[in-house]
């Protein structure tokens, strides 16, 4: 069977998956909805979690973006491996003892304000949006390739998938899809992984392959056969570095704080019963993503090897298949600037005459490797579940924001709980659609979009929350400040230097803000968010004896101190 029908079966038996689960594990209350009820196991948490967090950008994009810039590109796994452990100690045990719905729910709480409350729905929002946007654009990446159809076609068919399962079974019906979802991408991208390190290494293991010899006898290191192949064609050498020491700790830390911050991630640890489970769930989630992580690196060496070997200095008029199949998606194109008929895959920007998108390199790699067709099709369906997974999780993020935060608690609080449920729904409706708008638009490539959104996340409630659990001083004032000018200053940088909006073009790198790229400017709008609520705090009034009384409980275990004599 040739590649379009195994995609159609392999995909549509996912679908049909999570369609059915989703039927299934339907919400039937506003606690379903929002939290699944909170009863599910710390592993199907760990696995949901798993699901949610490892969205596109780690699927599709981040072995991609490795491929290409080869130890720079490690600061994206740096990044969001040591934001997901800074999130499982310093914040999800904690948010979960204070035990409420959603971010802006914590938020309004401890600071004791609608304002806070509001500020941070719209924080949400605009996290949600632009995460959001790499998902639905890597969706119609998977489906412009796999069903032959345009990529905005393509995000038309997953803003549909989603929209039913998000909208229908709320939080009880995404915990249980995205259990199946992990299972089919985990598979679906170790899979090659095993194949492809077999061929160029004769390991079947990929982490043991990325150390080891070339398998045709050479006694050639992997990656000093790529160093070597870099040299010949004039890029930089994949295992050396070109960005600025700062810019590399900006960026990694912004993704730590970022992933810390991330409201989707952060409402999993509100689905299980009891604290305790919210700290076994994030252990086993650290390990079903280390899976993943771990691999990344090798995939990216495979597929960059395999790529230069399969098209650089060939006829162009013999290309593989491959390359014709991804040529007529538009993410891969061929110009023939010297006419030779040849394709000059080099360094030098004026010479080359091959545009990659690096999105597709984990799609393409199995084809460009010669694998089975059912393996390309797994990768495909892998590819869909991971975006998927975490959109439902985000359009989640926005509903519940628009229902439970911004409605129920600040416009109608006599709300009943079947009118907030209609709420929700609505809410993830109108979140599909932007969605969809802004996956046929994105501000760039999917781990790209996605990083920004992980400094959009820093910027506003990493400072917010942290501060909430370990500053008893922090009061609404400080917050609402701090968070207004680390999302503004975040935005506004955001907009100038990646989207190119109030200039006339987007600034070169030389005009970066102490030379750190817009993704890595979180941390520095982190930075700006923690001064600012520090110094507003301490000019005003002390919180309430209250919350401070409820901010000294969610740190200590109950019983803490007892045999103290005060």
């Amino acid at each position: 069977m040739d590649i379009q029908i195994w995609t159609y079966i392999i995909v549509g038996i996912t679908f049909a998956l999570y369609i059915g689960i989703a039927i299934w594990s339907r919400a039937g209350s506003t606690k379903d909805f929002y939290v699944a009820g909170g009863g599910v196991s710390p592993l199907a948490n760990g696995m949901a979690t798993a699901a949610d967090w490892m969205s596109a950008a780690s699927f599709i994009s981040m072995a991609g973006i490795i491929s290409f810039a080869g130890y720079d590109g490690a600061v994206y796994l740096m990044g969001w491996t040591g934001g997901y452990v800074l999130l499982a100690l310093l914040l999800a045990p904690y948010l979960r003892k204070f035990g409420k719905f959603t971010v802006p729910d914590f938020i309004g709480d401890r600071y004791y304000s609608n304002l806070a409350r509001t500020v941070a729905v719209i924080c949400a929002m605009l996290v949600s949006f632009t995460y959001v946007a790499g998902q639905m654009r890597g969706v119609g990446v998977v489906f412009a390739r796999f069903l032959e159809v345009p990529v905005n076609t393509g995000v038309y068919i997953g803003m549909a998938i989603v929209f039913f399962y998000a909208v229908l079974g709320g939080m009880k019906g995404i915990t249980y899809t995205q259990v199946a979802q992990y299972c089919v991408l985990i598979f679906a991208y170790m899979v090659p992984a095993f194949f492809i390190s077999i061929q160029l290494t004769g390991n079947v293991i990929p982490q043991l392959g990325f150390g080891s010899t070339m398998a045709d006898g050479s006694g050639v290191y992997l990656l000093d056969k790529l160093d070597q192949l870099h040299r010949e064609l004039g890029f930089a050498e994949y295992t050396s570095g070109s960005k600025s020491m700062i810019d590399v700790f900006a960026i990694t830390f912004a993704l730590m704080a970022g992933t810390a911050g991330l409201p989707h991630v952060i409402v999993r640890f509100f689905t299980v019963p009891k604290v305790r489970d919210a700290r076994k769930s994030a252990g086993f989630a650290l390990v079903f993503i280390a899976i993943l992580y771990t691999t990344a690196p090798a995939i990216g060496a495979f597929a960059r090897t395999n790529l230069i070997n399969t098209v650089s200095d060939k006829e162009y008029a013999s290309v593989p298949q491959w390359f014709s199949n991804w040529e007529t998606t538009g993410l891969i194109t061929f110009n023939d600037k010297n006419g030779d008929g040849k394709i000059q895959y080099v360094g030098d920007k004026e010479k080359n005459e091959l545009t990659i998108d690096r999105d597709i390199m984990v799609l393409a790699n199995p084809e460009i490797a010669n694998l089975p067709n059912w393996v390309i099709a797994l990768v495909a369906a892998g590819g869909l579940a991971a975006a998927l997974s975490t959109a439902a999780g985000l359009l989640l993020v926005i509903s519940a924001s628009l229902s439970h935060d911004l409605i129920k608690k600040q416009i109608k609080p006599d709300l009943t709980e079947k009118e907030e449920l209609i709420w929700a729904r609505i809410g993830a409706a109108i979140a599909v659609c932007v969605a969809g708008y802004f996956g046929i638009n994105p501000p760039g490539f999917v781990a790209a979009t996605v990083a920004l959104a992980f400094g959009l996340a820093a910027a506003s409630f990493f400072p917010a929350i942290i501060l909430g659990i370990f500053d008893k001083r922090m009061n609404r004032e400080g917050a609402v400040s701090g968070m207004i000018a680390g999302i503004v200053v975040m935005f506004i940088y955001m907009a100038v230097y990646k989207l190119g909006w109030f200039v006339e073009s987007v600034p070169p790198s030389s005009e970066w803000w102490f030379g750190i790229s817009p993704e890595g400017f979180g941390t520095i709008a982190m930075i700006i968010n923690i001064v600012v609520s520090l110094v507003v705090s301490r000019m005003t009034a002390e919180p309430p004896q209250e919350v401070q009384d409820i901010v000294e409980d969610i740190r200590l275990p109950k019983g803490a101190g007892a045999a103290v004599d005060h």
